[in-house]
C-alpha cells in the first residue's frame, strides 16, 4: 500500500536519480505551459492570461482527487502522507513578500529556473535575486525566527480536520470551486483582453 520508501525500493542512488528525474519533468511540463515567460506568468496579475491559475488548479485537483480515490480503493494510506505544517501568519506575510517579488520579477522560484534552463537573460537575473534573497534571508534569520516559528502554528493539519467534516465534503467542495474559478478565468481573460486590444487600436 502506498505511499512507498523509494530510498529503500530504489536504493541511495537511484533515489536521488528519480527525484532528478521528476524535476526534469516538471520543468518540461513548465515550459511547455508556457511558464517560461514572464510575460505570461504577468498577465494573469492583469487578468489577461489566467494559464497558471488554470494549470496550478488543475493539477491540485488532479492530485486531490487520486489521492481520495485510492485512499477509497484501499491503495493509500492517507495517514502516512507527509504534510506541510500549517503556519498561518507567518505564512500570509510571506505570501505576500513572494507575491509582490512575482508581480516585479515576473516569476517565481521554479519557474525562474525553467526561464534560465532555456537561457532567457531575465530568468538569468531573477535567479541571481533569489540565490542573493536566500543568503539574505539566512544571515537574518535569527531576527523574525519566532515570529517565523510561532505565528499562527497549527501544525499539519487538513480542511475536512478545520471543519471537522468527510473528506469527501471538503473534494466535492474544491471541485465545485475550481470549476467556477475556471468559468470566471475564461470571462476575465475576454474582458480584460478586449479592454487591452482595445486601448491599443483606439
Amino acid at each position: 500500500m502506498a505511499p512507498f520508501d523509494l530510498q529503500l525500493t530504489l536504493g541511495h542512488v537511484w533515489h536521488n536519480i528519480s527525484y532528478i528525474l521528476m524535476g526534469i519533468a516538471f520543468g518540461f511540463v513548465l515550459e511547455r505551459a508556457g511558464f517560461g515567460d514572464s510575460r505570461k506568468l504577468a498577465a494573469q496579475f492583469y487578468f489577461r492570461d489566467m494559464r497558471v491559475l488554470k494549470v496550478m488548479f488543475s493539477a491540485i485537483i488532479t492530485a486531490m482527487l487520486l489521492i481520495f480515490w485510492s485512499e477509497s480503493l484501499a491503495l493509500l494510506d492517507y495517514t502516512k502522507l507527509f504534510l506541510n505544517p500549517t503556519y498561518l501568519w507567518s505564512g500570509i506575510v510571506g505570501g505576500l513578500i513572494f507575491g509582490v517579488g512575482f508581480v516585479i520579477g515576473g516569476y517565481c522560484p521554479g519557474t525562474s529556473l525553467v526561464s534560465l534552463g532555456t537561457l532567457k537573460l531575465d530568468g538569468a537575473f531573477f535567479v541571481l535575486g533569489l540565490f542573493a534573497g536566500m543568503f539574505l534571508f539566512g544571515e537574518t534569520i535569527p531576527l523574525f525566527r519566532v515570529f517565523w516559528e510561532t505565528a499562527g502554528y497549527y501544525g499539519p493539519v487538513s480542511l475536512f480536520e478545520v471543519f471537522n467534516v468527510p473528506s469527501s465534503y471538503v473534494v466535492c467542495g474544491a471541485v465545485i470551486m475550481a470549476l467556477a474559478m475556471f468559468v470566471a478565468a475564461e470571462k476575465m481573460e475576454h474582458l480584460f483582453s478586449t479592454r487591452a486590444s482595445g486601448r491599443k487600436n483606439p
